[in-house]
């Protein structure tokens, strides 16, 4: 039976965070770029195949995207990369992220070649 990453609101990953965990976000390095969690490790699903979780052992983990739903969607793919940790996923994202008031800085990753996603062409975003 696959384990499931236990879901945590924006508040509950911040205090996570206090206690140690890698927050990981899972969006692409253009959408790092303009806005992430101070700390947080950008690990794109895009490449999530070929990238390593920089965990220590017994460090939990906090996966989060945009707004969830790539996270939701790929909540078995999360587990299995990491491993034995504790496996969390941010309800919400970013966005709940920003919501509740938590610090978010820009800057970071990488914009070469990087094109805007779908939805920011549509909407001029």
């Amino acid at each position: 039976m696959a384990r499931t990453p236990k879901t945590v609101d924006a508040r509950a990953a911040a205090k996570l965070q206090e206690e140690g965990a890698l927050l990981v976000d899972v969006r692409e390095s253009g959408e790092y770029a303009q806005a992430h969690i101070p700390g947080s490790q950008l690990v794109s699903l895009s490449r999530f195949g070929m990238s390593e979780l920089p965990l220590v052992p017994g460090q939990a983990v906090v996966f989060f995207c945009a707004g969830g739903n790539r996270t939701t969607a790929n909540a078995t793919r999360l587990v299995e990369k990491a491993g034995a940790a504790d496996a969390y996923v941010m309800q919400g994202g970013i966005s709940a992220w920003r919501q509740a008031g938590l610090p978010v800085e820009s800057g970071g990753g990488s914009n070469e070649g990087a094109r805007p996603g779908f939805l920011s062409r549509v909407f001029g975003r």
